[in-house]
């Protein structure tokens, strides 16, 4: 009896790990799915926009429930080019996690996939850095899509993070003024094997790309190879 119960325990410990691995794969590719679908679609993001960003965060699948009272959460990943400048190809995933506060789904239905723009570099550390709270600590505007980025407006032309939702197979931009982003370690320790932090990922440069991100990478890689930014020309 002892040795089945030593046997189920250890069965178990080793159990769990593969399982909590098992998700962050699953929140990659289905990442990878959200990102390819929505730049497959005529009405998508603005290449324009796309081809200026620093970053690109994905959530998947997120709940409206998730965002109450309780301080739940969607997990997603950010995906930045590497350099020092951001200018080069797009770089390894570090996962993270969005909580929400009173946020106004503007599409309905029972899930959200959410795709964010990080139009520049102070952006970029702020969510590498701590905890960012959208619209306080780094400023957020629904993005545009399509022909819409051509009526270009100050608010978000000068926004930090763009951001955008499909639901229910609409795509459109949405407000995320009160959510908070941050780094999600954990995560990253079971995507990479070993403890890493966000701006290792991010901002070393050597770390490798694992298997389970590739995808997500590439989906990027192909819609926009350089960054295109204004403030990575002048450099």
């Amino acid at each position: 009896m002892l040795r089945r119960l030593g046997f189920v325990l250890g069965f178990m410990l080793v159990a769990v790990p593969l399982g909590a691995a098992e998700k962050e794969t699953d929140r990659l590719e289905n990442s990878a799915v959200v990102m390819e679908e929505i730049m497959n679609v005529p009405d998508n993001i603005p290449q324009d926009l796309l081809d200026k960003a620093e970053c690109v965060i994905v959530v998947p699948s997120v709940k409206k429930a998730a965002f109450g009272v309780g301080g739940s959460y969607g997990r997603g990943a950010m995906v930045c080019r590497t350099g020092g400048k951001f200018k080069g190809q797009w770089g390894a995933p570090s996962m993270l996690a969005l909580e929400g506060g009173s946020i106004g789904f503007q599409l309905g239905g029972e899930a959200t996939d959410l795709i964010l723009l990080v139009m520049n570099r102070k952006g970029a550390e702020s969510i590498l850095s701590s905890h960012v709270k959208l619209g306080g600590d780094a400023s957020v505007a629904a993005g545009p899509k399509g022909r819409d980025a051509q009526a270009a407006t100050d608010a978000y032309m000068k926004a930090e993070i763009l951001s955008y939702s499909r639901s229910s197979g609409l795509f459109a931009g949405v407000s995320l003024a009160g959510a908070t982003l941050r780094a999600d370690n954990d995560a990253n320790q079971r995507v990479y094997g070993r403890k890493i932090t966000a701006k290792e990922i991010v901002l070393d440069g050597k770390v490798s790309i694992p298997k389970t991100g590739r995808h997500l990478v590439n989906v990027l890689q192909k819609h926009s190879p350089r960054n295109q930014s204004k403030e990575v020309s002048a450099r």
